[in-house]
């Protein structure tokens, strides 16, 4: 009977093998092959030097104040009209507020436009950090092969690598077939409330389809995911919500020295705890699942056959990725508690708590079923429940086998030899969402490098640029342009080599 048993144990791990082995070789590469693109004849120095300039401009934008720093976006609009003559002469440019949009005709009016997006402000430095950046942050320092200084990653990078890109094809005589539009916002870092949203009723307005649109959003990873030895640029295809969620409870103050069986402190805080403890589910599909299955057979050993079976290996991958903040986040709408109010004397009961938690929310979710979710969480119907202004449902995923992501994609392998292409999901907001009416495919994507060490400097101290990475950014949106105008489909797996 045991050697029967121990017989049959051994064909099922045999077959158990065979079919891991099976999935995990036919999971092909999905990269595209293509050659690397021409050289692109650029004064690196020069247009180090431009973007450098743009950096000591203090386009912080303000929520409240339509006309904070006003002066530093007409300094840096000038400079702008300054540096790039023939981009403007030969675009159309309209100021919305502070906002700008150009229109570069293109040669086929039946050609559907595109629409480059990036933005002039910048968030402010923390009070009390300016010290530890290791050059000023608005000096626009050119040192040791990077430019150093406020928004030379987010997000004038990106805007001066666009009108570099557009300044050399009109330089060469490059003439559009589609009509190309570049939208930069004033007030990103603030919602957009002012700049994209009336930029994007501006286009609505004039009956204006767009063929794509590309913003700012994930970028070229190196070393960051476990397993992958190459290059990883994430092409953002979709970006999560946002709800801000107050809750409020009222009771009758009192005196310390007799307080109530349940304080307005410790009801609140119980409902914060089930918030916390009970978070929304975690799934592996949608989004998450095209990202492994893209992801699988570029990975080496145990990642790749994981990746490749995730029918069997898919609920302990999830368990793992839970563990880590960043990957949570790309599984689950996220659940953080942010702000608490409550008391102001140590022997007085308040009569009054106050708390705010913030969600990110997975394209599938709504701000609807996230107030449900709170409501049937905290259990308490004593805790009043309000939304915030500013909430944004989830965008829509934007198709990954359109001619549009595929030339994208394309560019990408052309610029970033070697690179991985990956779709991803981006987990905080950008412009882009305000033009989901105007164009059925908007992707995120910034062509900047980072590394475990850069990621720190988003939004935060010593944020930098390699001049060598801006002239990819240049070569990038250059390189885009072409393949974007280019009749028939860009080449795909197994292909022949597309030109440069």
């Amino acid at each position: 009977m045991l050697p029967r048993l121990l017989a049959g144990l051994l064909a099922a791990a045999l077959a158990l093998a065979g079919v891991l082995a099976f999935n995990t070789l036919r999971s092909e590469s999905r990269q595209l092959r293509v050659a690397p693109a021409a050289p692109l004849a650029l004064d690196e120095a020069a247009a180090a030097g431009r973007l450098a300039a743009a950096l000591r401009w203090r386009t912080i934008s303000s929520a409240s104040d339509a006309e904070a720093n006003a002066d530093q976006f007409a300094g840096l609009q000038a400079q702008l009209a300054q540096a790039f003559p023939r981009l403007h002469a030969a675009l159309k440019r309209e100021v919305v507020g502070h906002s700008l949009l150009y229109t570069w005709r293109g040669s086929d009016a039946a050609a559907p436009p595109a629409l480059w997006m990036a933005h002039q402000d910048v968030v402010p430095v923390a009070p009390g950090t300016e010290a530890d950046w290791q050059q000023p942050p608005f000096d626009g320092v050119l040192k040791d092969g990077f430019i150093w200084g406020r928004g030379a990653w987010d997000d004038k990078g990106s805007l001066l690598a666009q009108m570099e890109a557009v300044e050399a094809l009109l330089a060469a005589g490059y003439a559009p077939r589609q009509t190309l539009y570049l939208a930069y916002g004033a007030d990103e870092e603030v919602g957009g409330g002012r700049g994209a949203v009336a930029l994007a009723a501006l286009l609505k307005s004039r009956g204006v389809r767009l063929a794509y649109v590309l913003d700012e959003g994930m970028l070229v990873t190196e070393g960051i995911l476990a397993g992958l030895d190459k290059p990883a640029a994430l092409i953002g295809v979709a970006e999560k919500g946002y709800v801000s969620v107050d809750l409020a409870l009222a009771m009758a103050p009192g005196h310390s020295s007799m307080p109530p069986r349940a304080s307005a402190i410790g009801m609140l805080s119980t409902a914060l705890a089930r918030l916390e403890r009970n978070q929304l589910p975690a799934s592996m599909d949608g989004m998450a699942q095209e990202m492994f299955a893209t992801l699988a057979p570029e990975m080496g050993g145990l990642q790749r056959v994981a990746l490749a079976n995730l029918w069997l290996f898919g609920p302990l991958l999830q368990r793992q990725l839970e563990q880590g903040a960043s990957t949570n986040a790309m599984l689950r709408s996220t659940t953080a508690l942010t702000i608490f109010h409550a008391g102001n004397k140590d022997n007085v009961l308040p009569g009054k708590a106050d708390a705010t938690v913030n969600f990110r929310l997975l394209p599938g979710d709504s701000v609807a079923g996230v107030l449900e979710h709170v409501r049937r969480t905290i259990d308490n119907p004593a805790i009043r429940l309000s939304v915030q202004p500013g909430q944004s449902e989830p965008s829509r995923v934007s198709r990954t086998d359109t001619a549009q992501y595929r030339a994208l994609n394309r560019t990408v392998r052309q610029v970033f030899a070697g690179a991985v292409v990956v779709p991803g999901l981006v987990l905080g907001a950008t412009d882009s969402r305000h033009f989901e009416a105007l164009s059925d495919n908007i992707f995120k994507f910034s062509p900047v490098r980072a590394g475990p060490d850069d990621l720190a400097r988003f939004h935060g101290t010593n944020e930098r640029i390699a001049v060598k990475n801006y002239v990819e950014m240049i070569r990038f949106y250059h390189q885009l342009l072409r393949n974007s105008a280019a009749d028939g489909a860009p080449a795909g797996p197994g292909a022949a080599p597309a030109p440069g």
